[in-house]
């Protein structure tokens, strides 16, 4: 079996960016699972992955227009500090979903300056060529629920079911 489109990947992983510095990983311990042509992954990743077999062991180089995408100055404002109602003290890397036009999106605080905060909206990775060190540890065909939702199922549950195992835990996902 190779890793394609409605295929359950499992793998591990190290990702380290442009100084060398690792910023994430997914050990064999507590290996990443998804499934495979549903959009899970970055972009640069899940195409790198695309018909690997298992027990393949690989590097890939991902620029930011195929990870998180480039840096957005735009992305930063400078908001009173009152905005962030119920909140006793504003400390630089609080992260919070921020109420936009567009939804919410996730912001973290970069500078506090008296009455003012500033939040960055990018994410964290934004404008960051990446270094991903792979190994494809298990495959299994997807099964028909996993595709109808574009995500895996923990074994004994899918979206919407009544048990406390799965995807949902308690039922409460849409898809």
């Amino acid at each position: 079996m190779k890793v394609c489109k409605d295929v359950v990947v499992t793998l591990a992983y190290q990702v380290k960016n442009e100084d060398g510095q690792m910023v994430d990983e997914s050990t064999k311990d507590a290996p990443l699972q998804y499934l495979h042509g549903h959009n899970n992954l970055i972009v640069g990743l899940e195409a790198a992955l695309e018909g690997r077999e298992q027990g393949e062991t690989f590097d890939v180089t991902v620029a930011p227009e195929e990870a998180y995408g480039d840096y957005h100055d735009a992305m930063v404002q400078r908001v009173p500090a009152d905005v962030f109602q119920g909140v006793d003290e504003i400390v630089v890397g609080m992260r919070f979903l921020a109420d936009t036009d567009q939804g919410p999106i996730p912001v973290e605080v970069t500078e506090v300056d008296g009455d003012e905060v500033v939040v960055d909206g990018n994410h964290m990775l934004a404008g960051q060529t990446l270094t991903f060190s792979v190994e494809v540890m298990e495959m299994r065909q997807a099964t028909e629920d996993e595709v109808a939702h574009g995500h895996i199922h923990q074994e004994g549950g899918s979206c919407g079911s009544n048990n406390d195992e799965g995807c949902c835990g308690d039922g409460s996902c849409s898809s």
